[in-house]
C-alpha cells in the first residue's frame, strides 16, 4: 500500500480492531475522548463545521492591497488579493514532481494566490487610475514594471482555457491588452522578465508542437534502482517531499519543465532562443546582448528536488548560440555535516548589475566541508564579457558567501557569515581595483548592532544597485532599530570610509513607522508605512527636510481598520525573567474593556515558536514593538481575543549553547523554564488563571507543544498545528539542530515527544494538512502522535485538513481549524472541570 493510500485510510479508521470515541463537534477527525473507556470509528459527522461567528468575521476581515512602486518612485501599482479561496479551488488537480507543485491544466505552479484588482496611483497625490481592458476575471500571478516605466507586463492564468497568458498594459493610456498568443510556462518562476532597454521581454514559453504528456500503461518498466557508490563519504541529506519515485514520474516532470525561450517585442512579435530545454532560470545581462540560462539535465533523483539535480550553466545569445559554458554541475544528493555545508563547484552564478556583461560567482575552497580547516572557505570570482580571459579574484573569504550589493566600480558590498559562531562581515570592495575595507564585524543574532540593510534601487536597466550619496562614499541603510524599548525603525547615511553614520529618520511613539523606499537619489523623501496600536498601517510620503521643520507626512493611502469590533483590545510588550537569570519577552493581549481587579483572572492561550542561540545576550533582546498595530487574523492565537481569552502571543522560547555547547542538549530543560517564566508572568498580572491556560504553536510551535506537554504539568491543553514530533525520521538535521541522529542520538531521543507520548497526560489537539510539503513536517507524523497517544491511554483529537498544505489555504479549512480549536479551547480550558484542575 502506497504511503498516501495509507494516509488518506488512517483518516478514517485507527484500526479495524479498536473502536474511536468521537468528540461531541464531529470532524473529518480521529478523536479519543477524554473519559471515553472505550472507542468507536472515526465520526460520521465529516463535513466542515463552522466557528462562532465572532471567529468567522476575522477570516473574512478585507486584506488591504499590496503596493509596487514604480522604478521612478512616482508611481505606485496597487494590487487587491481577494478573500481566501473555497475548498473546491484548493483541490483543482495537482502534480508533486521533483520538489515541485504543478497544476498541469496551465503548466504553472499551483497553490498561489492571485490578485483581482489593479490600478495605479500617483505617489505625490491624486485619485486612483483605474486600467481599462483588463481580463475579467483578473487572476494576475506576477507583475513587472518595464525598466522605463512604460509599460506593466503581468501573467493572467486562465484555468478555463488552461494557459498562463502574458498581458502588458500601457501606463501612458492605461489600456491593457494581450501581447501574445502562446502560453508561458510558469512552472518554475514566473516565466518573464523585462529586456534592458524596455523594448521587449525575456520569455519561456510552452513550446509549440511539444506533443502529449507521456503515458503510463501501468506496466513497470523495471524496478527502481539506487544506490550510494564505493567509498561513500558521510553527508547529511535533510527530509523532502513530493520527490520523483519512478521513470514514469521522471519522463512527466521533464514534459512540464520544458519551455522554449524567446523574446517577445512590444508588437507581439516572437524571436525564438535556441532550442527548447529543461530551463529553470535566464537571466539577462544587463548590456542586453547575452542570456545567463541554467538547465537541469539527466540523471533525475529520487532523494532530492529538482534544484539539486545535474546542471548546465551557459550563457547564450539573443540567436540561441551558446557563448561561454560557465560550469557543469552534478547531481548533489548530501551535503557534509554542519549548516556551513556547501556544494563544491561554481555557486550563486550572477551578472554583475553594475557592469555590460560580467559574471560573478563562488567557489568553496574547503570542499564545501565545515570540518576541515582552511584559511579560505570560498573564493568570489569575476569574468567579463566575451569570457575568454582568465577569472578575476573578487575575495577571499574566511567565512561563507552571504552576498553582494553592487553599486558602482568603485563601491560593492559583500556579506559573508560563520552558521556555527554566528558570526557576520560585510566588507567594502572596489570590483574595479582596490582594497577591501571591513565596515561591520559582529554576530548575527545581535539585533541591537544591526546597522540595517544598505539602500537600493533600480538603475536605467531595471537592475539594483546601491544608492550611492553624492560624496561617493557614503550609503544609506534602512533597520529595524531593534532596541530594549522595542523596535524603532531607521533611515541611516553611512560613510564607508571612516564608518560614521547620521540618523535621517528613527520612528517616534505613539507611531512605529517603518521606511518602505527611498523616492530620490539624495534619499530627502521617504515613503514610510505608519500604524498605531489602534490604526491599521497606511502609507505616508515624508519630505525630511519639511519634516524637520514639523511638516506632517502626506497620506498616501487610507486602509479601513479590517477588525472594528476589536479595535480596543489591549496590547503590551512584556519583559520578564527566566530562573536561569535570561530576559524572556512577549506580547500580552487582553480582551477590550477588561479589568484585572475588576474582572479577575482569564484563561488564556499561549503561543511561541523556539529558536537558538549562541549567546545568552542575544537570546534576552527585545523583539516587536508596542507601537505596532493590533492586527487581529486568523492563523495566529490573536483570534481568540474575541472568545474572551488572554493571548500571551510570541513569547520568547530561546534554547541556548554558549561557546562549544550545543543548545539541544538542553532544549527540555530551557523550554520548560521558559514556559513556567511565560505563566508566573501573566499569573503575577492578575491576568491569567493558572489552572486555565493552553500553549500552542504550528509547525516546530507544534513540536513544542508536544514537548511541554509531555516534560511538565504546566498546561491544560495543547494546540499543536503541522509539527514533528519523533526526530528519528528527520535524522540528517533539523530546524537549526547541524548534527545527525548518530552524532547525538540522545538529543534526538530526548527531543522526540513521540518517545514520551505516555507522560502526555493533558489533551492535545493536532491539526495538519494531508499534502504538508515542509520538509520533516510529513503528514504521518502528526498521525503517529496520535497514534501513539491514543495507545497509551491519553486524551487527543487528530484532525487532518484535505488538499492543505504545511499553510492551509482554503476558507473551509481556515474556519474548521477555527472551529476545532475554540470547541478544544473551551472544553479543556475555559470550563475546565473543576476536579480536573485540581490534579
Amino acid at each position: 500500500m502506497s504511503s498516501t493510500i495509507a494516509r488518506r485510510r488512517l483518516s478514517i479508521v485507527v484500526s479495524a480492531t479498536l473502536l474511536v470515541a468521537s468528540l461531541s463537534w464531529g470532524a473529518p477527525v480521529l478523536a479519543q475522548g477524554a473519559n471515553a473507556g472505550q472507542s468507536t470509528a472515526a465520526s460520521a459527522d465529516t463535513g466542515y463545521r463552522l466557528p462562532p461567528e465572532a471567529l468567522q468575521a476575522i477570516v473574512d476581515a478585507p486584506r488591504p492591497p499590496r503596493l509596487l512602486l514604480s522604478p521612478q518612485r512616482d508611481l505606485a501599482a496597487f494590487l487587491q488579493t481577494p478573500a481566501l479561496p473555497s475548498i473546491a479551488e484548493v483541490s483543482q488537480p495537482e502534480l508533486k514532481l521533483g520538489g515541485i507543485r504543478i497544476n498541469p491544466k496551465t503548466y504553472s505552479t499551483s497553490r498561489a494566490s492571485f490578485v483581482t484588482d489593479l490600478w495605479l496611483k500617483p505617489v505625490d497625490g491624486g485619485d486612483e487610475q483605474r486600467i481599462a481592458g483588463l481580463p475579467e476575471p483578473l487572476s494576475l500571478a506576477s507583475l513587472l514594471w518595464s525598466p522605463d516605466q512604460r509599460h506593466i507586463a503581468f501573467s493572467q492564468v486562465d484555468v478555463r482555457a488552461g494557459e498562463v497568458q502574458l498581458w502588458i498594459v500601457d501606463v501612458a493610456t492605461r489600456q491593457a491588452r494581450r501581447l501574445l498568443a502562446q502560453p508561458l510556462n510558469a512552472v518554475v518562476g514566473n516565466g518573464f522578465e523585462w529586456m534592458p532597454d524596455s523594448a521587449g521581454l525575456l520569455v519561456r514559453l510552452r513550446p509549440a508542437g511539444q506533443g502529449e504528456l507521456p503515458q503510463d500503461d501501468g506496466i513497470p518498466a523495471g524496478p527502481n534502482v539506487q544506490e550510494t557508490g564505493a567509498g561513500g563519504t558521510v553527508q547529511q541529506l535533510r527530509t523532502y517531499q513530493d520527490l520523483l519515485r519512478s521513470e514514469q514520474d521522471a519522463r512527466v516532470f521533464a514534459h512540464y519543465m520544458t519551455s522554449q525561450l524567446a523574446r517577445v517585442a512590444l508588437d507581439g512579435t516572437v524571436s525564438p532562443i535556441g532550442a527548447p530545454g529543461l530551463t529553470t532560470s535566464a537571466t539577462m545581462s544587463p548590456d542586453g546582448r547575452h542570456i545567463l540560462r541554467q538547465q537541469i539535465d539527466r540523471p533525475f533523483s529520487y532523494l532530492v528536488p529538482y534544484t539539486r539535480f545535474p546542471r548546465r550553466i551557459e550563457v547564450v545569445g539573443l540567436d540561441g548560440k551558446i557563448q561561454h559554458t560557465v560550469a557543469t554541475l552534478p547531481l548533489v544528493e548530501g551535503l557534509p555535516v554542519g549548516n556551513d555545508a556547501v556544494p563544491t563547484g561554481k555557486r550563486s552564478v550572477a551578472w554583475r548589475s553594475d557592469a555590460p556583461a560580467t559574471l560573478a560567482w563562488v567557489e568553496a575552497q574547503d570542499g564545501g566541508d565545515p570540518a576541515r580547516e582552511v584559511a579560505v572557505r570560498d573564493i568570489v570570482y569575476m569574468q567579463a564579457a566575451p569570457f575568454r580571459g582568465q577569472p578575476q579574484v573578487l575575495a577571499e573569504l574566511s567565512m561563507r558567501y552571504a552576498g553582494m550589493q553592487w553599486g558602482s566600480g568603485d563601491l560593492a558590498l559583500l556579506t559573508e557569515y560563520w552558521w556555527k559562531t554566528r558570526r557576520i562581515r560585510e566588507w567594502r570592495l572596489q570590483p574595479d581595483g582596490g582594497d577591501a575595507v571591513m565596515v561591520r564585524d559582529g554576530s548575527y543574532e545581535d539585533r541591537y548592532a544591526d546597522p540595517g540593510m544598505a539602500v537600493t534601487m533600480p538603475d536605467a536597466t531595471g537592475n539594483s544597485r546601491l544608492l550611492i550619496a553624492s560624496d561617493g562614499n557614503s550609503i544609506y541603510r534602512i533597520g529595524d532599530g531593534a532596541s530594549e524599548e522595542g523596535d524603532r525603525p531607521f533611515l541611516d547615511r553611512q560613510n564607508l570610509a571612516d564608518g560614521s553614520t547620521t540618523r535621517l529618520f528613527h520612528s517616534q511613539a505613539p507611531y512605529y513607522e517603518s521606511p518602505s523606499a527611498v523616492l530620490d537619489a539624495d534619499a530627502t523623501r521617504l515613503l514610510t508605512s505608519r500604524e498605531t496600536q489602534t490604526e491599521p498601517a497606511n502609507y505616508v510620503v515624508r519630505n525630511l527636510q519639511a519634516a524637520a521643520d514639523g511638516a506632517d507626512p502626506v497620506p498616501l493611502t487610507a486602509f479601513e481598520h479590517p477588525t472594528p469590533q476589536l479595535r480596543d483590545v489591549q496590547k503590551e510588550l512584556v519583559r520578564f525573567k527566566r530562573k536561569d537569570g535570561v530576559d524572556l519577552t512577549g506580547t500580552l493581549y487582553l480582551p477590550a474593556g477588561y479589568d484585572a481587579k475588576r474582572d479577575g483572572p482569564l484563561p488564556m492561550l499561549m503561543w511561541a515558536y523556539p529558536g537558538e542561540f549562541k549567546s545568552a545576550d542575544a537570546a534576552s533582546q527585545v523583539t516587536d514593538s508596542p507601537y505596532r498595530f493590533n492586527a487581529i487574523g486568523y492563523w495566529g492565537p490573536q483570534a481568540f481575543l474575541a472568545m474572551g481569552y488572554a493571548v500571551f502571543a510570541d513569547v520568547s522560547m530561546p534554547i541556548i549553547g554558549e561557546g562549544t555547547a550545543e543548545p539541544n542538549d538542553t532544549y527540555i530543560e530551557q523550554l520548560v523554564a521558559s514556559a513556567e517564566a511565560a505563566i508566573d508572568e501573566a499569573v503575577r498580572r492578575g491576568v491569567a488563571d493558572r489552572r486555565r491556560v493552553a500553549i500552542g504553536g504550528h509547525s516546530y510551535g507544534a513540536f513544542m507543544t508536544g514537548n511541554l506537554l509531555a516534560h511538565s504539568r504546566l498546561f491544560a491543553a495543547g494546540i499543536a498545528r503541522s509539527g514533528a514530533y519523533n526526530r528519528t525520521l528527520t535524522p540528517f538535521g533539523f530546524q537549526a539542530e547541524e548534527r545527525n541522529y548518530w552524532q547525538a542520538q540522545e538529543t534526538y531521543l530526548q527531543m522526540s515527544p513521540f518517545n514520551y507520548a505516555g507522560d502526555i497526560k493533558d489533551p492535545i489537539l493536532l491539526i495538519h494538512g494531508e499534502e504538508d510539503n515542509n520538509s520533516g513536517t510529513f503528514p504521518m507524523q502528526s498521525e503517529r502522535m496520535f497514534a501513539a497517544i491514543k495507545g497509551l491511554g491519553g486524551n487527543a483529537r487528530l484532525v487532518m485538513l484535505p488538499k492543505e498544505s504545511h499553510g492551509y489555504r482554503a476558507r473551509e479549512s481556515i474556519l474548521h481549524m477555527l472551529y476545532e480549536t475554540n470547541a478544544w479551547l473551551d472544553t479543556y480550558v475555559k470550563n475546565r472541570p473543576a476536579e480536573d484542575a485540581a490534579r
